[in-house]
């Protein structure tokens, strides 16, 4: 049986989202604006932890993409199996869990 998670976080004028679908193969896809920026494929149920590498674009075309990490953990929870946090400019925020159908 397939998994789904999805989380989410707003950045700034940015959004960020990380969809993890498990099963016999696993597949992690990171949206910067809603566009795939990364994406890690793997048979069985995903090798942990697990850091995606992005980018947010600028504003300004002189300015260089912004680059940011996701990082995929088990937290051995039932109900929130995997934990994801967002790495941007030093600073490390959790990413909220979506409920997904």
């Amino acid at each position: 049986m397939r998994q789904r998670h999805s989380f989410h976080l707003d950045q700034g004028d940015h959004s960020v989202t990380v969809n993890v679908r498990s099963g016999w193969i696993t597949e992690t896809e990171v949206l910067v604006d809603g566009r795939e920026c990364a994406f890690h494929r793997v048979r069985g149920h995903g090798a942990y932890p697990l850091t995606l590498a992005a980018e947010l674009a600028t504003d300004l075309a002189a300015e260089p993409p912004v680059p940011l990490s996701v990082r995929l953990e088990r937290t051995g929870a039932p109900e929130h199996p995997l934990a994801c946090t967002l790495e941007l400019a030093g600073a490390v925020r959790p990413m909220p869990e979506r409920v997904t159908r």
